[in-house]
C-alpha cells in the first residue's frame, strides 16, 4: 500500500503526517477530494476570536507608540 505525505494539518485521515483514508482522489485543479476536516480544528469562530485579539494588541502598541513620542516631545522642549 503506498504511504501518501498529506499537507493538510486539520485533516480528518491525517496520521503522523501520512493520509490514512482507505482510498483517496485527488483533483489537479482542487487538490485532495478526499480531505475532511477534523473536528478539533479551529472554526471560523476561533479565527475571528484571534483577529479581535490581534486588533486589540496592535491599538495597545500603537497607543505605546505615541506615549513614547509624546515624552521625547517633552524632554526636547528643555
Amino acid at each position: 500500500m503506498p504511504r501518501i505525505k498529506c499537507h493538510y494539518l486539520d485533516c480528518a485521515f491525517l496520521d503522523e503526517g501520512i493520509c490514512s483514508a482507505g482510498m483517496v482522489e485527488l483533483d489537479p485543479d482542487t487538490g485532495c477530494k478526499t480531505y475532511s476536516a477534523n473536528a478539533e480544528s479551529a472554526t471560523e469562530d476561533d479565527w475571528d476570536t484571534e483577529e479581535d485579539e490581534l486588533e486589540e494588541w496592535e491599538e495597545l502598541d500603537e497607543d505605546e507608540d505615541e506615549e513614547i513620542w509624546e515624552e521625547d516631545d517633552t524632554e526636547e522642549s528643555y
